[in-house]
């Protein structure tokens, strides 16, 4: 179970919502032993065609991460949107999966954020399960 502050669940529609059409991107940070988001952080989303996927550079990926963990943070995932689509994971969405880590994924249907769902990677890869998300507050 992934546990989500209610504040940062508006703020993860917020940016979506923002973002409409193109999807937007983000890693989830906090307490890995209680599974808690407690922080977000933003990142830009470098595809030319950003209304299907994302693409971050290694170097911003790095460097975020670096200074989440140099605050005391555990990355606990990423969240990015679905303009138009459900909250479902893509199998483009499975193919990049690491183990381990949450993907929360929001629906934005018509510039409003609708669904959010979260998936772990299955240990045979194959593919994702969902993970239920308590939202807290």
């Amino acid at each position: 179970m992934l546990l989500i502050p209610s504040t940062l669940r508006a703020e993860i529609e917020a940016h979506a919502e923002q973002g409409y059409p193109h999807e937007v991107v983000g890693i989830l940070a906090g307490n890995s032993v209680m599974n808690t988001v407690q922080v977000l952080r933003s990142l830009v989303n470098e595809r030319g065609d950003t209304n299907n996927r994302y693409q971050v550079s290694a170097l911003a990926l790095y460097r975020a991460t670096q200074a989440l963990e140099s605050e005391g943070w555990d990355i606990l995932g990423y969240y990015h949107s679905h303009p138009d689509h459900p909250s479902q994971y893509s199998e483009y969405d499975r193919e990049h999966a690491l183990p381990n880590l949450s993907y929360v994924i929001v629906s934005i249907q018509n510039a409003t954020a609708d669904t959010m769902q979260s998936w772990r990677l299955s240990e045979d890869r194959a593919s994702m399960i969902e993970e239920t998300i308590e939202f807290l507050g």
